[in-house]
């Protein structure tokens, strides 16, 4: 197994965990608060951290699989040099916005370390369970770069966004041949 179908089913695996823990813990405090009248006092951060993983890892996940929705009827009907070239300025500008998301996660990220603060209801460090905001960003980084890539040796025809109107119309003609 080669270390990009491993890290991809790591990617995979660790984001359904995400969403099983989330799930579980938010079930488990909904039955302590309103059947033994108590709870848990720290799922509410637990989740809220597990969610902001959820979503900048799931987000990178999406890229991989083309899994964002976009409006992209205007670019579709260029010529196939033009919608190339759109593309690539459109994944530059992508990287643009996540560099500048990475360098303010890592100021950001590097005081909290520097202070030192914990979460309020885990003797865990801020920065340790915050560093999604840098490790995210990367993983769109090299999203984007490889979409790039792609693109550049004409190996893929632009973001191979989700087409929800293609999607609804192979259903609805599904529903009409039955």
């Amino acid at each position: 197994m080669t270390f990009v179908t491993w890290f991809r089913r790591f990617e995979e695996n660790f984001i359904a965990f995400l969403l099983v823990a989330m799930t579980l813990l938010v079930f488990v405090e909904v039955i302590m608060r309103f059947v033994f009248n108590s709870g848990i006092h720290w799922v509410q951060e637990v989740t809220l951290y597990c969610s902001a993983w959820l979503v900048l890892l799931g987000a990178s996940w999406g890229v991989r699989e083309g899994a964002h929705i976009g409006v992209d009827a205007f670019v579709k009907v260029l010529p196939p040099t033009q919608r190339k070239w759109i593309t690539l300025v459109a994944l530059a500008l992508c990287l643009f916005y996540c560099g500048l998301f990475m360098y303010g996660s890592w100021v950001y990220l590097s005081k909290l370390a520097r202070i030192g603060i914990e979460m309020e209801d885990l003797p865990i460090e801020k920065w340790k369970t915050m560093s999604v905001l840098f490790i995210g960003f990367v993983l769109l980084v090299i999203r984007f770069l490889e979409v790039g890539w792609k693109v550049f040796t004409n190996q893929q025809d632009g973001f191979h966004l989700a087409d929800e109107a293609k999607e609804s119309m192979q259903l609805a003609d599904e529903l009409k041949k039955q």
